[in-house]
């Protein structure tokens, strides 16, 4: 059953880039202007026959119909095309920004978890607490406030302020780190753009925490635990934590989804060089084939996703069967 539900994923992971293609080439050209008219805009030469040879040198001169046909031909055998302003192909350059991203969304996924579900036990041992009240107003608040402006808050305090850490970018320019010191060159770099996308999602883990182990802690077994005489402290890690950590991996799984593509914000306000500020500088340009590309990658990377937290909810929950 869990090799035949990979496999109907695995199809449905296909299905959905199809659609992303679809969708992402019609949408992108509702836009007005095109390539051209940015490529002349940017030397400054904007002559008919120009912009007559730009159209018909990147294909822009066909019907609509054939140049979906060419990319999604392309598409299919691997080739995501040529950036039209960087002249590159579409997949390296991706390639070569979303390690970054991921080493960014990993740092503040971890940092998230670990933070809220311990913050969330915390309140959940005293509900109606001083430490339940104050986790409710900090959750409440960093759960509301935009990130670019929470971003920026902290690049004033850290950086600027109290020069701790680096304001900007993934490592030292011109300081060529290797080995030991490029790790931590680049571990100084990801503090502030990854804690300001943790404690976002740190306040979500906080709540739905607190909530999940105040819920399981009225459940029968907790009780009959407790009548054992196991410990407090026992009963609260082994039975009640472990048990509401449950409901968390879907909302870990849907939080990985969102920061693969919905990091852009924060990438651009700290100039961290993954695919969030790759696609604004697409949208800027008007690369077409190198944003397309993006909702590609990123949409088989969400697919991917929840595929593994479904299969990790599972091993969780032997109760829960995957395909039901």
């Amino acid at each position: 059953m869990k090799l035949h539900y990979i496999f109907m994923r695995l199809v449905k992971t296909v299905l959905v880039a199809i659609a992303v293609v679809l969708l992402s080439f019609f949408l992108i050209r509702l836009a007005p202007g095109d390539v051209a008219t940015v490529m002349a805009g940017q030397s400054g030469y904007a002559d008919e026959a120009y912009m007559k040879s730009l159209r018909a040198e990147y294909g822009l001169d066909q019907p609509v119909p054939v140049q979906l046909w060419k990319y999604v031909n392309a598409v299919a055998h691997g080739d995501l095309g040529m950036s039209y302003v960087r002249s590159q192909p579409v997949f390296g350059i991706i390639m070569e920004r979303l390690p970054n991203t991921l080493l960014l969304d990993a740092f503040a996924l971890v940092l998230a978890a670990v933070g809220g579900i311990w913050l969330g036990s915390l309140a959940a041992r005293r509900p109606g607490s001083f430490l339940d009240n104050a986790n409710t107003i900090l959750s409440m608040f960093f759960y509301s406030v935009p990130q670019f402006w929470l971003g920026m808050m902290m690049m004033l305090v850290f950086a600027v302020w109290l020069g701790w850490l680096p304001p900007f970018g993934i490592e030292t320019m011109g300081a060529d780190y290797t080995g030991l010191a490029r790790v931590a060159d680049v571990a100084l770099h990801i503090l502030l753009p990854g804690t300001t996308l943790a404690l976002y999602f740190m306040a979500s883990y906080a709540r739905l925490t607190r909530t999940a182990m105040i819920e399981v802690a009225d459940q029968d077994f907790v009780k009959t635990a407790r009548a054992k005489g196991i410990s407090e402290r026992q009963v609260a890690r082994r039975h009640i934590l472990r048990n509401a950590l449950i409901p968390l991996i879907t909302f870990a799984g849907l939080q990985a989804s969102i920061l693969v593509g919905g990091n852009v914000l924060v990438e651009n306000v700290f100039s961290w060089p993954g695919v969030g500020t790759l696609a604004y500088e697409a949208v800027s340009s008007r690369d077409n084939p190198l944003l397309l590309g993006i909702f590609i990658v990123t949409a088989i990377l969400v697919s991917l996703f929840n595929l593994v937290t479904d299969i990790a909810y599972s091993l969780a929950d032997p109760r829960v069967e995957l395909g039901q």
